[in-house]
């Protein structure tokens, strides 16, 4: 009986963005950050938050709340004791969602060279050296196979310009990325010949 034919699969390449401050790129002179930028993991994101970020998912998430206190005060509602909290612990449980969303939007913007991102290319730079420093895998390590992780890597490509109508994060470790990992390596032994080790 013959082996069943096998194809290769048929990848549509990432689109690449046209930004005023570099994305992550597979080509190491060309700019330092991820081509493939929301396929960053979860924690990535959320870590490489700036302050001002937390500041405005602040004033995002007390916004509706001081909206409905303002408007109870200007045009009172009058619904009694019982009417008025259930619908404040609703506004302020929807401004949280905004809040976090507000923070996440910030911080992955800069991935995708939106924004100003200096800062996060080069804690990206510090956090990959130190990755290889100590031994580990730069992008983590995963259980599932190669298929599943490029399948995750593809769906959440650029997920975050839809995040207004549905928010969609990536939780999986994978080295789909399209980086070129050697600047990383290349910046490892700089600075270990500089360290004498």
């Amino acid at each position: 009986m013959d082996a069943p034919e096998v194809r290769p699969r048929q990848v549509v390449p990432a689109k690449r963005l046209n930004t005023d401050y570099p994305v992550r790129s597979p080509a190491p002179a060309a700019s330092p950050m991820d081509r493939n930028p929301l396929t960053i993991h979860f924690k990535r994101v959320i870590g490489y938050a700036r302050p001002s970020d937390y500041a405005v998912g602040a004033a995002t998430t007390v916004a509706g709340p001081a909206a409905m206190l303002l408007m109870e005060r200007v045009a009172p509602s009058y619904v009694g004791r019982g009417g008025f909290p259930p619908i404040m612990r609703l506004t302020a449980g929807v401004g949280l969602v905004a809040g976090f969303l507000m923070v996440y939007q910030r911080s992955i913007y800069r991935f995708y060279g939106v924004t100003e991102n200096r800062r996060e290319i080069d804690m990206d730079m510090k956090e990959m050296v130190g990755k290889i420093k100590q031994g580990q895998s730069l992008y983590g390590e995963s259980s599932l196979t190669e298929h599943i992780q490029g399948v995750s890597s593809r769906n959440s490509r650029y997920s975050a310009v839809f995040q207004h109508v549905m928010p969609w994060f990536n939780f999986v470790n994978h080295n789909q990325h399209g980086v070129d990992t050697a600047k990383y390596y290349q910046q490892a032994e700089r600075e270990l010949a500089a360290e004498g080790k």
